[in-house]
């Protein structure tokens, strides 16, 4: 079949062009914002599955909650006091308010409680240490650093100087001998039977050979110590007094 059309001038072409594309560039457009609307769809999809899958979805609900860092304390215990309630989505686990109850033990001396993904909660412990003990009617208790009673003992466990506070002494004054046997050096500490404590500035010390040590108060611990192992190197005596470590004395009883 023999095409009729004329040819086109080179005006005409030129238009043809220009039309080609103009609706080349409308065409660009109209993708542009359909592609742009795809996108925002597709992430609002994809938020909405996220924010389905986190918080209700039993894919991500709570089913074992792990205790680590305890020695004195039972996973059980902790897990108990804890009080996660299983089968809740993770996302929306009180962590702070878990990690308060576990360190209403007396035994806890901090508690951090975290997510591990897709369903555990992990509590990280760090308990306290017994620096000393002390017999308080009759029960055995570890007392630390802070001066914080914490747990019993069964027997009087070695390794450790017993506390020996009057009737009358406070908790002041128990925390003041707990910094006393913190502040001393292993050696020293071996050397030492009990504390005897009457106040926070009237400890004493008693070494496993009976003589005595009269501290006065926590305060200047460390360099009391370093005073009292060079007074027992110098000088045998039944009554030592550094108290004042400035100016130590020695005395018989």
């Amino acid at each position: 079949m023999t095409d009729t059309r004329a040819p086109e001038s080179p005006h005409q072409r030129a238009e043809r062009i220009t039309r080609q594309r103009f609706a080349r560039r409308q065409w660009a457009r109209r993708w542009m914002r359909w592609k742009s609307a795809v996108a925002v769809v597709s992430l609002v999809a994809l938020v909405g599955a996220a924010l389905w899958l986190v918080f209700y979805s039993a894919t991500l609900s709570v089913t074992q909650v792990d205790v680590v860092g305890n020695k004195l304390l039972s996973d059980d215990r902790v897990t108990r006091v804890a009080a996660v309630p299983e089968g809740e989505q993770l996302a929306t686990v009180d962590l702070e308010e878990a990690a308060r109850r576990v360190e209403t033990l007396s035994e806890v001396v901090d508690a951090d409680v975290t997510r591990a993904w897709p369903d555990t909660v992990l509590i990280t412990l760090t308990e306290r240490v017994a620096v000393a003990v002390v017999e308080l009617g009759g029960t055995i208790r570890g007392l630390d650093a802070e001066g914080i009673l914490f747990r019993n003992y069964a027997a009087m466990p070695p390794g450790l100087p017993r506390v020996q506070p009057q009737t009358s002494t406070g908790t002041d004054a128990l925390k003041e001998a707990a910094g006393v046997v913190s502040a001393l050096p292993r050696d020293l500490g071996a050397r030492v039977d009990h504390v005897e404590v009457q106040t926070i500035d009237q400890i004493t010390l008693v070494l496993r050979d009976g003589r005595e040590v009269r501290w006065g108060s926590a305060e200047e611990s460390e360099l009391k110590a370093r005073v009292l192992v060079r007074l027992l190197e110098a000088q045998q005596a039944p009554i030592y007094d550094v108290s004042v470590p400035g100016s130590p004395t020695f005395s018989a009883r």
